[in-house]
């Protein structure tokens, strides 16, 4: 089931953003970074976060979560977590998949660690292809992703 989330939810916020560090980390690992911002942010951030939440359930169980903003045109996607226990079953892309229903645009954004090779195999497998690459840190760099309609 996916659903969208209120963040401003304490009991909710909390399991989000236990479910977020937890993912970001295995990005920090993959990646040789562990400056990721979500990777820091505490429960007052998350809880003030002005993003867009859809959340995936397994039961009763929240296991992944996309964060975006939208435009006229445009759909950001800003997160897209997993909680590393539930990885590797589908939770993110049926995220995506229903992100694509609900805000239809023309245009979708998203970006990643460059070295995070199951993300990256994710957006190009659903259509995103590479714009560009910012250098974050010494040799640490994030890949942009675009994907039109």
């Amino acid at each position: 089931m996916i659903t969208p989330l209120d963040v401003t939810d304490r009991t909710l916020a909390e399991r989000l953003l236990t479910i977020q560090h937890a993912a970001y980390a295995v990005e920090a690992e993959l990646i040789g970074f562990d400056g990721i911002p979500p990777l820091r942010e505490d429960l007052d951030g998350l809880m003030s976060s002005t993003e867009h939440w859809l959340g995936r359930y397994d039961g009763n169980t929240l296991v992944g979560a996309v964060a975006y903003e939208t435009s006229a045109d445009t759909v950001e996607i800003d997160r897209l977590i997993v909680d590393p226990a539930h990885a590797r079953r589908g939770h993110g892309r049926a995220l995506l998949d229903h992100l694509d229903r609900i805000e239809p645009r023309a245009v979708s954004l998203v970006s990643t660690g460059s070295a995070n090779i199951p993300a990256v195999n994710l957006y190009t497998s659903r259509g995103y292809a590479t714009v560009g690459e910012v250098e974050v840190a010494p040799g640490i760099y994030i890949t942009q992703f675009r994907r039109a309609s």
